[in-house]
């Protein structure tokens, strides 16, 4: 373990050092800390869903009758009937014409790139998307051409500099909503050009799933281009308030993958309480209750994000329920963060390497069940902590 301690001490004295910190309640829009109330404004529990009754019923009447765990892979004995139906429910739901589910989305966007491409294919990426689709590249050995952040002249640029030695699979990825800056992936343009170049177009929409879109079917629907996403990601983990991740896509693909893809071959299932937890979710944000929570989630979208614009903060461009507020460096983003939290109002200083150099922000999310009273008192304490900070 020789230079471990040294590298920690290093990390705590450019204030990079990060540490877990223990809730000991459910994660409503409030949550009990060391025995202390905290508005929490950091989780992904975007609808409120992660402790709601028919979740927890369902996660419990599965479990009476299935047990704790599934005993094995997918492939070997662990393909219980709760996977297909929720495979099922949810490629229906996407409008597609199979599913298949992983146990994470970073699990997901390495299985699904990995088992898809490989040395002779190339990837096109957004310079802004997750790690795990940054991984899933790197796994599959495909060449990866990044292209800068929402920038659809410059990759139709590199396409058409690529089309004249084209081979292999192309592959065009990006995150529906980046999950840093809150912002949208243009999807309608990039299924003009991933048709243009004869290209497959993948969505990893962990952050638009249950959110965007008249159903709530994510940020192809808010776009109108649902059926021309050749591969649809999403996780169960953030508005379904469960857990897991899925794909859409057409039954070849789903096929090649359960005999391609490392991370979905090579992990035990999903237990039956989780799996009968999701389908709840997904009957339940695709009905009037569901509706209901992305309208008010909106409203609590607007208010804060406002209350924030209107002081003059930088929100990078964000149009959804995740609302950064750049500072640029590490120290001063912590201290605004570790003040907040004495003030009861518990969100994250985002630093590197989760965002570039000088890019460190506070990372505010919001809930259906925040009230507007909630949001008013946070974004006052939130305001004056960072103008704080940036004065000096």
């Amino acid at each position: 373990m020789t230079g471990l301690q040294d590298y920690l001490i290093s990390l705590a004295g450019r204030g990079m050092l990060r540490s877990l910190r223990e809730i000991e309640s459910a994660q409503g829009p409030r949550v009990t800390i060391a025995g202390q109330e905290y508005l929490l404004l950091c989780s992904n529990n975007y609808l409120g869903l992660a402790n709601h009754p028919s979740l927890v019923e369902a996660a419990c009447r599965a479990t009476r009758d299935f047990g704790t765990g599934s005993g094995a892979s997918r492939l070997i004995s662990g393909s219980m009937s709760l996977h297909h139906r929720l495979e099922e429910r949810i490629a229906e739901f996407k409008g597609a014409e199979s599913a298949l589910i992983f146990n994470t989305g970073y699990a997901a966007n390495n299985g699904i790139i990995q088992g898809l491409l490989g040395p002779d294919d190339t990837v096109f990426s957004d310079s802004f998307n997750h790690a795990s689709i940054i991984d899933g590249c790197r796994l599959s050995g495909a060449r990866t051409l990044v292209y800068p952040h929402n920038d659809m002249q410059a990759l139709e640029e590199i396409l058409e500099r690529e089309a004249r030695q084209q081979r292999g699979r192309w592959l065009i990825v990006t995150d529906g909503v980046f999950s840093m800056d809150g912002d949208l992936a243009p999807l309608d343009q990039l299924a003009d050009l991933k048709e243009r170049y004869a290209a497959w177009l993948m969505v990893d929409d962990a952050h638009g799933g249950g959110v965007l879109g008249a159903r709530g079917r994510g940020t192809a629907e808010q776009f109108n281009c649902l059926a021309r996403i050749d591969l649809q990601m999403g996780t169960f983990g953030k508005a379904f308030g469960g857990f897991g991740a899925y794909l859409d896509a057409r039954q070849e693909v789903v096929d090649t993958l359960i005999n391609r893809s490392r991370s979905f071959i090579f992990s035990t299932s999903l237990p039956p309480g989780v799996l009968a937890g999701n389908l709840a979710a997904v009957d339940l944000v695709d009905s009037a209750e569901g509706l209901r929570r992305r309208t008010q989630l909106e409203a609590n979208r607007q208010l804060f994000s406002g209350l924030l614009a209107a002081a003059g903060l930088d929100l990078c461009g964000s149009t959804t329920q995740i609302i950064p507020t750049l500072i640029g460096e590490p120290e001063p983003t912590m201290q605004a963060a570790a003040k907040l939290f004495s003030q009861g109002v518990y969100l994250s200083g985002i630093r590197p390497p989760t965002v570039p150099d000088g890019t460190c922000r506070l990372r505010t999310t919001l809930m259906a069940d925040h009230t507007p009273v909630e949001l008013r008192q946070a974004a006052q304490r939130l305001i004056v902590a960072v103008q704080q900070e940036l004065a000096g």
